[in-house]
């Protein structure tokens, strides 16, 4: 395990590290624009850097980062302290608007602009569908027209969701991307689910009708540098009663369990995706490492703090005030991820611990931000 003691030092390492395993794909960019909506979010984090990461490295022509994305709770910080780099554009546009005029040409596109943290996607109901829905539409039909230019785009990645499953029955755990989903279209979560599973079927289609190079991803519950503290899923609000000197609390009993995938590992599979993914086909992103219980990633989260910070606290069980909080909540979730190991080449190397552990690194160095 590599001696990361800051959170400068955890982004370097984990870049350093996402480039190695994409050796063989990063060349495939250079020279080329690419645009990322929703880019200043946490899949951007990482995403944006690892391309200027791997700008930095080379002879050859740059990659061209085009950040299209609303800021609506401002440029983060990170975001901010690339401006003025020579291979990155930043660009102020809601996804639910219009393209506008000016927009491209783009050789890769990758669609990452919607809302999803369950706190505030139900908050958002509307705003996430049309994100999930309209944004991709746009998209989609403007790679069609440039299907008659010079510039045809040759790769399109689309966001969708480990959360188009739903809660799976136990026979259908681990999960591997034929099954359908037990997935409610009218509960409190169905505005992202649904939605997500729409846009797959736009994406699905524009590919076999117009022969259009999109690929689908679904994530398995990515976490790590980029997610904002404020986020207001388990790992994040772990850290914050973590810094906050509090004990850590859980507002259900901490059964569930999921397999959770360090976001460097993630947007290794998520860029092998965009460069060798075939056309119309969805994969999933995640571990197939055993799954753990909320309880014991809470756990897990108190013995590392206590190594690293000296932390005291213990974990807490509250009710949330929140009636919805746990409906349609799935009980386990695990990924197959045979398919994009044997396509792709992904096979994450992070594991559990040294990623929790490379989380609150990063997290001691970024206490305070706006709300996700």
């Amino acid at each position: 395990m590599p001696d990361l003691k800051t959170s400068e030092d955890v982004v370097r390492d984990d870049l350093d590290y996402i480039c190695r395993q994409l050796a063989d794909e990063l060349p495939m960019l250079s020279g080329k624009n690419i645009v990322i909506t929703g880019g200043a979010g946490f899949l951007g984090h990482y995403l944006v850097q690892a391309l200027l990461h791997w700008n930095e490295q080379l002879s050859a022509e740059l990659v061209h980062v085009h950040v299209y994305d609303n800021f609506s709770r401002g440029v983060p910080q990170w975001l901010s302290d690339l401006e003025g780099n020579p291979g990155l554009t930043l660009v102020r546009h809601d996804i639910t608007d219009p393209l506008p005029d000016d927009f491209g040409p783009f050789e890769y596109i990758i669609h990452a602009a919607s809302i999803a943290s369950p706190i505030y996607y139900r908050e958002h109901p509307i705003e996430t569908m049309d994100a999930n829905v309209d944004g991709l539409r746009r998209l989609l039909d403007w790679t069609l027209q440039q299907e008659a230019t010079q510039t045809p785009v040759e790769g399109f990645l689309n966001f969708s969701t480990s959360e188009i499953y739903g809660d799976p029955s136990a026979d259908k755990i681990p999960t591997d991307e034929s099954y359908r989903g037990n997935v409610s279209c009218t509960g409190p979560r169905a505005c992202y689910d649904e939605s997500k599973r729409y846009g797959e079927t736009l994406c699905v289609n524009f590919a076999k009708v117009h022969g259009l190079p999109v690929r689908i991803v679904r994530p398995f519950n990515n976490y790590g540098p980029g997610l904002k503290i404020t986020d207001g899923r388990a790992l994040p609000d772990f850290a914050s009663n973590i810094f906050a000197g509090t004990d850590i609390v859980l507002f259900s009993d901490g059964a569930p369990t999921r397999t959770f995938c360090y976001v460097a590992d993630a947007v290794v599979g998520y860029l092998k995706i965009l460069l060798r993914g075939r056309d119309g086909e969805s994969y999933n992103i995640g571990t197939d490492d055993d799954e753990i219980s909320i309880l014991g990633l809470a756990e897990m989260v108190v013995e590392t703090a206590k190594d690293l910070f000296d932390y005291s606290g213990k974990v807490q069980f509250e009710k949330s005030s929140d009636a919805d909080y746990l409906v349609d909540n799935p009980n386990r979730r695990r990924p197959i991820i045979d398919k994009a190991r044997s396509e792709l080449g992904y096979n994450p190397g992070i594991g559990l611990q040294d990623g929790v552990r490379r989380s609150l690194i990063w997290y001691s160095g970024n206490q305070e931000a706006e709300a996700a």
